[in-house]
């Protein structure tokens, strides 16, 4: 006789992975209405609904400028096949996985999920993995510490 596995899900929480993909959360501040995540999702399930505001020069003489405000942000989740491709091709980081899966209703249409409810997932978002103590620091460390081109000592 071996013994069973078998999980006792509703009276026993899951040990899941970590980074483990559930639900997308928004940050509604990061998201700049650029429509990439839009565009890219193959099954066309996020809608995004923005307007333009006139924003004033910060400068005197200077120009004003256009920018994006976001009034609508929404990721029907009935059609959504969770491929991540939104997430990953969002250059502001304005949606990340987040480990929470119960959000089964009743009714399908209540699997539109608006950007205030998208933004409560990101309570739930764990923090990104810290550095291998090993590795190379990233990128942008290496390039901001560089000095300046045409800094460098050599030719006058």
């Amino acid at each position: 006789m071996r013994p069973s596995h078998t999980a006792e899900y509703p009276d026993v929480a899951p040990s899941l992975p970590p980074r483990s993909r559930g639900v997308i959360a928004l940050l509604e501040e990061n998201c700049t209405s650029c429509m990439l995540c839009a565009r890219e999702c193959p099954d066309w399930c996020i809608y995004i609904d923005s307007h333009k505001e006139t924003v004033p020069a910060t400068t005197p003489g200077g120009r004003e400028r256009q920018r994006n405000v976001l009034d609508r942000f929404a990721i029907d989740f009935s059609l959504c096949m969770y491929c991540g491709i939104c997430i990953e091709v969002c250059p502001f980081d304005a949606l990340f996985w987040s480990p929470q899966f119960e959000y089964a209703e009743v009714d399908i249409r209540d699997l539109l999920h608006e950007k205030d409810r998208l933004g409560g997932w990101m309570a739930t978002v764990p923090p990104p993995p810290a550095l291998d103590e090993g590795s190379a620091p990233p990128a942008e460390v290496t390039a901001a510490s560089r000095p300046p081109r045409g800094a460098r000592g050599g030719r006058p």
